[in-house]
C-alpha cells in the first residue's frame, strides 16, 4: 500500500507493509447478542491438509452462493441460514466458528451438529459449546451442569459476567463453557467469548507436547543410563580397539539422541508458544473469584503446568544430554588421538632404526663395490698397458706401473660413486 503526499508524489510501501498492517486487524471480535450458542471446532491441517482444506471451503462458500475467501486470506466470515460461519487458518490447525441463535432456556440444549455440512478437514483437536445466556434469578448453579470435581468458574475483571467450564467433554463430544451475562453488551460479551474459545483452543493444542514428552522418555533414560555405563567403562580399558568401539557406541547415541530432538523440536517450541498465550488470555480477561470454585487460572495451573513443565523438562533433558555426550565422545576421541600418535611414534622408532641399518649397509656396499671396480680397472689398465709396451718395444716395468696406478684408480673410482650418491641425495631432497 502506496501513501500518496499532498502534492501529488507518492511513497513506494514495503512489499510487506499491509501484511504486517492487516494482521493486528486479521481477528476483530463479532458483537453477538444474549443469548447466544457458539460451536467452535479445530483440526489438524498441517501440511498439504491446508491446502486441501481452503480448496473445500472455497467450494463450499460457492455451492451455496456465498463469496469464498480471498487468496492468501487467513479468516473469512459467511452468513448462512440461521447462524453465521467464522473460518480461520492457522500455523498447524483450522478453526470452524458456528454462532447461531439458542434455542430455549436450558443451556447447551438441543445438541446441534452444524459442522456436518463441510467436510471434515484433518482430525478433530477442539469441539467446544459455548452458551451465552443472560443473568436470571435463581442464578443458574454451574454445579448442576458442570462435574463439581473438575469445575472452574470466575467473574471477569469488571464483575459483568461469569463464566465456568469443567474442561471435559460431554456425552456428545463437547467441551461446553457457559457464559452468564450480567451487563456485558454485544461488543463485549463477543470478546470474551473469543477470549474464551481462543483460551480452551491453544490450552488443548499447548498439551500435544506432553504424549510427544512421554515417548521420548524411555529412549532419554535408557541414553542417559548408556552413557553412566560407557563412561565407566571409559575409566577401565586402555586398548586402542575397544575405544573405537565405546566412541562408535557414543557417537550412536548421540545421533539416536539428536534424531528425537529434531523430531520434537516444533512441538516443543509450539507449545510453550500457545501457553504463553494461555496465560496471556487469562491475564486479559482478568478473573475474579467466586466463593466456592477455583478460578480457571488456578484450576489450569494445578492441572497443565505440570504437563508444561514436563515438556520443558524433556527438552532441558535432551539439551544436557547432547552435551554430555559430546563431552565424553571428545575425550575419547582425544585418547584415540594420542593413542594413534603414540603408535605413530613407535612405528617412526622402528622406521629410522631400518633406515640406519640400511645405511650401514649401502656403505659397506659401496666400500666393496669401490674395491671391485678398482680391481677391475687396474687390471683392464694392467693389460692396455702390457699391450702398449710390447707394441712400443720399450723397457717398461708394468708391475710398478699398475702398482702406482692402483692408488689413483681407487681414489677416483670413489670420488665417483660419491658423486653420484649425492646427486641422487639432493635429487630426492628437491622432490
Amino acid at each position: 500500500m502506496d501513501v500518496t503526499l499532498g502534492d501529488g508524489a507518492k511513497l513506494t510501501a514495503h512489499g510487506l507493509r499491509a501484511a504486517v498492517l492487516g494482521e493486528v486487524h486479521a481477528r476483530p471480535f463479532t458483537p453477538i447478542e444474549t443469548p447466544r450458542r457458539v460451536l467452535h471446532f479445530a483440526f489438524d491441517t498441517a501440511g498439504e491438509r491446508a491446502r486441501a482444506d481452503r480448496a473445500a471451503f472455497t467450494n463450499f462458500c460457492r455451492a451455496r452462493g456465498v463469496e469464498p475467501p480471498k487468496d492468501g486470506a487467513k479468516q473469512h466470515r459467511v452468513a448462512l441460514d440461521g447462524a453465521t460461519l467464522r473460518w480461520e487458518q492457522h500455523s498447524e490447525f483450522t478453526t470452524y466458528t458456528f454462532e447461531q441463535a439458542a434455542q430455549g432456556n436450558t443451556p447447551f440444549y438441543p445438541v446441534t451438529a452444524p459442522m456436518s455440512a463441510v467436510a471434515q478437514p484433518g482430525p478433530l483437536l477442539v469441539a467446544l459449546d459455548v452458551h451465552l445466556i443472560a443473568e436470571r434469578s435463581p442464578p443458574l448453579a454451574p454445579e448442576k451442569i458442570f462435574d463439581r470435581v473438575s469445575l472452574a468458574a470466575a467473574e471477569n475483571a469488571q464483575g459483568d459476567a461469569v463464566f465456568a467450564t469443567d474442561f471435559k467433554p460431554d456425552a456428545s463430544g463437547f467441551v461446553r463453557i457457559l457464559v452468564v451475562d450480567r451487563k456485558l453488551g454485544p461488543e463485549r460479551a463477543g470478546a470474551l467469548v473469543q477470549r474464551l474459545i481462543e483460551l480452551e483452543t491453544y490450552r488443548t493444542l499447548a498439551l500435544l507436547g506432553l504424549p510427544e514428552a512421554q515417548r521420548l522418555a524411555p529412549s532419554i533414560a535408557r541414553i542417559e543410563q548408556r552413557l553412566v555405563e560407557v563412561t565407566e567403562e571409559m575409566r577401565r580399558t586402555e586398548k586402542l580397539v575397544d575405544n573405537h568401539r565405546l566412541l562408535d557406541e557414543l557417537t550412536a547415541l548421540a545421533a539416536e539422541l539428536e534424531a528425537g530432538a529434531a523430531s520434537s523440536l516444533f512441538r516443543f517450541g509450539a507449545s510453550r508458544a500457545y501457553d504463553e498465550i494461555v496465560r496471556m488470555r487469562l491475564e486479559t480477561i482478568g478473573e475474579r473469584a467466586i466463593e466456592g470454585f477455583p478460578t480457571w487460572s488456578s484450576f489450569l495451573a494445578r492441572r497443565m503446568q505440570p504437563a508444561m513443565r514436563t515438556c520443558v523438562t524433556t527438552e532441558e533433558r535432551q539439551a544436557n544430554l547432547s552435551q554430555k555426550l559430546a563431552r565424553a565422545a571428545n575425550l575419547l576421541r582425544t585418547r584415540v588421538d594420542v593413542e594413534l600418535e603414540r603408535q605413530n611414534r613407535d612405528l617412526l622408532k622402528s622406521m629410522n632404526a631400518r633406515t640406519r641399518l640400511q645405511i650401514r649397509l649401502q656403505t659397506t656396499v659401496e666400500g666393496l663395490s669401490v674395491a671391485a671396480i678398482s680391481y677391475y680397472v687396474v687390471g683392464l689398465f694392467g693389460h692396455i698397458l702390457d699391450g702398449v709396451v710390447e707394441a712400443s718395444g720399450r723397457d717398461i716395468d708394468t708391475d710398478i706401473a699398475t702398482a702406482l696406478f692402483v692408488p689413483v684408480a681407487v681414489l677416483s673410482i670413489w670420488w665417483i660413486v660419491r658423486s653420484i650418491r649425492r646427486k641422487h641425495i639432493s635429487g630426492d631432497r628437491a622432490d
